[in-house]
């Protein structure tokens, strides 16, 4: 084992193209602040395929490049995965989702590792129906006090104990039999020296007051801005003058949903000034922060689980006014930072509890999204104040960017995550019963299809050298050995096989010879050796 270095691993890029939603911002920015914090002697990656591997190396020689050239950061094929579990003491792996992989890696540790390190995974957006069978694979016999799921929002805390409580009585399942990781609550963040105000800042009283939402507009998956025309509207009505106030909508839409066309037509009718940009680059994105006064986003769908613009617009020293709903309490203090709207949602959603399963992600969330109400009257009585008061901006973005600063910084997150990782190493989890645990959901391939082969290797079956054995061992062939195999066959042990096999030889006395001189455990060497039977290396002796 090496126990001299402090090693960050991970099985996933955490950087990653498509489009720009929460989740690959929220885990490109995580990435570039632990390796600008560098905390650890060294960072392994174990991505699933080559692809993953050429964009996540362009995106690190540009953005950790000493950490590149050092040769303290790591790309490798899942494949290398248990070997170097096996052998490297690894300070913990964090993953970037907790959904899909998290308990299965802990297992794999569990059975290689010499130390039970911590594994912890984020948590994002909760609400797919599929979830309660990802939160179940958490609920097994081999989860350990120091696995955990980072919440980046109370909201969400409590939802994954939902998770949690509705599996337990539906299955009924112990906590002391089914332990769930524990649940320990770290936000996202932002990178407050980028995200800063600029030359126009929350207080300025020349031209119109902007009012900026920014992200996805969409009514099914993100907010219904209906509420913020229609509380606009109410102050025109009462008396604002329209040419003093601006909507500007910036993000990303889909045109084909009709979305935008009906909020345009509602602006228009109502006299309400409104700007629209679609799929600002990184630089428009800052300056349309910069020549805003004021931030909005009255989140009204289950998706949304933190809400890392209300973040980016209190660094840009914005005053927010956002919904009362989900993870948005935690970034906006009510009458400080800015205004929490009151929202009413259900008591109760069996129609929809009914139907999710079979139904289409953006069908429920429109369902439960147009079930949640926003307060107008409360929305138009906080935007009112905030336009007609610059004293209130100024003294609302500017605590509001120091609250993020205090917060929601990186350099301040990255560090909520290293004590937590300290802090589960003061867990106690010991190795040994730990060691032959199954996973109840990672299906045992030997067990549930052993029956389809003819018959199965077993220490009766005689063995010898084959034809093609005979040529590889003296170097005149050699074996095929397909990409992805290249750290589950070793063709030194394969020819040690063809050797040992000169003269019949039963599979026990085969495998005792191999171990006896590779470092190498049984399942392996058998696997060697059907291997070595399947190129004609080695035959069966009848």
């Amino acid at each position: 084992m090496t126990g001299t270095k402090r090693i960050w691993g991970t099985l996933d890029p955490f950087f990653e193209g498509g489009p720009v939603l929460g989740r690959t911002v929220a885990n490109t920015a995580f990435l570039d602040g632990l390796l600008a914090a560098d905390p650890f002697d060294e960072y392994h990656f174990f991505l699933p395929g080559e692809r993953a591997l050429a964009p996540l190396r362009k995106h690190l020689e540009k953005r950790a490049p000493g950490l590149v050239e050092g040769g303290r950061v790591r790309l490798m094929l899942r494949e290398a995965l248990p070997g170097m579990v096996g052998s490297t003491d690894y300070h913990c792996f964090h993953l970037s989702d907790c959904i899909t992989s998290q308990p299965y890696l802990a297992r794999l540790r569990n059975a290689l590792s010499a130390r039970i390190f911590p594994v912890t995974g984020l948590i994002h957006s909760l609400s797919y129906a599929g979830y309660p069978k990802a939160f179940l694979q958490h609920l097994w016999p081999g989860t350990t006090r120091r696995d955990a799921i980072v919440c980046t929002s109370e909201a969400g805390r409590i939802a994954v104990e939902g998770f949690f409580g509705q599996l337990r009585r539906g299955f009924g399942l112990g906590e002391d039999t089914h332990p769930a990781p524990g649940l320990k609550r770290i936000p996202l963040a932002v990178d407050t020296g980028a995200y800063a105000p600029g030359a126009k800042g929350g207080g300025e009283t020349d031209g119109p007051v902007r009012i900026l939402v920014f992200g996805r507009i969409s009514h099914h998956s993100k907010m219904d801005l209906v509420p913020l025309v229609r509380a606009v509207h109410r102050l025109i009505r009462d008396g604002l003058d329209p040419r003093s106030v601006e909507l500007v909508l910036a993000g990303w839409a889909e045109r084909e949903t009709h979305v935008l066309d009906t909020l345009t037509h509602l602006a228009a009718n109502a006299g309400i000034p409104m700007s629209v940009v679609l799929r600002p680059g990184e630089a428009r994105k800052r300056e349309l922060f910069r020549m805003a006064d004021v931030f909005v986003s009255i989140a009204d769908n289950p998706q949304e689980t933190f809400g890392i613009t209300l973040a980016e617009a209190g660094a840009f020293g914005l005053p927010v006014v956002a919904s009362d709903y989900d993870g948005y309490r935690d970034i906006v203090v009510h009458g400080e930072t800015g205004f929490l709207v009151p929202t009413m949602g259900p008591s109760a959603t069996p129609e929809v509890d009914l139907t999710a399963p079979l139904n289409f992600d953006n069908h429920y969330h429109l369902s439960l999204a147009q079930a949640t109400a926003v307060d107008v009257p409360a929305l138009a009585g906080a935007l009112g104040r905030l336009i007609r008061e610059p004293a209130l901006r100024r003294a609302m973005g500017a605590a509001g960017r120091e609250r993020v600063v205090r917060e929601f910084s990186w350099p301040v997150v990255i560090g909520r995550y290293l004590d937590l990782w300290e802090e589960l190493w003061r867990e106690p989890a010991e190795a040994a019963p730990l060691r032959d645990l199954a996973h109840p959901l990672a299906p045992e391939y030997g067990r549930i299809f052993g029956h389809y082969p003819s018959r199965v290797l077993d220490d009766t079956v005689k063995l010898s050298v084959g034809r093609t054995g005979e040529a590889f061992y003296r170097n005149r062939d050699f074996p095929n050995l397909y990409a992805g195999l290249k750290d589950a066959i070793d063709l030194d042990v394969v020819r040690r096989l063809a050797f040992f096999a000169r003269n019949p030889v039963d599979s026990a006395t085969l495998i005792r010879k191999v171990a006896d001189v590779a470092p190498m455990d049984v399942t392996r060497i058998e696997n060697h050796i059907l291997w070595a039977l399947k190129q004609d290396i080695l035959q069966i002796v009848e």
